[in-house]
């Protein structure tokens, strides 16, 4: 499977909001854009990949550790 098609397939499954058939839809499009950077942010610096070992952000060299959800919440404190 291609890298997009694949990384569209996990946003589906991962985001109630992008699948058939659900209530948890975005009445705006500020809404939906905040989810889905939301979700990308947990999957590159939080969520820990079984294949890496680590997370993409810390395989890339850009964070050294892996964020926890205050560190992706409130970044400054």
């Amino acid at each position: 499977m291609r890298t997009v098609e694949r990384q569209n397939l996990t946003m589906r499954m991962q985001m109630r909001r992008l699948t058939r058939l659900t209530n948890a839809f975005s009445k705006k499009v500020e809404n939906l854009k905040a989810a889905v950077a939301l979700h990308f942010a947990w999957y590159n610096f939080v969520r820990v990949h079984k294949s890496l070992k680590v997370t993409p952000a810390m395989e890339a060299g850009i964070t050294s550790h892996v964020w926890g959800l205050q560190d992706l919440i409130l970044p400054n404190q």
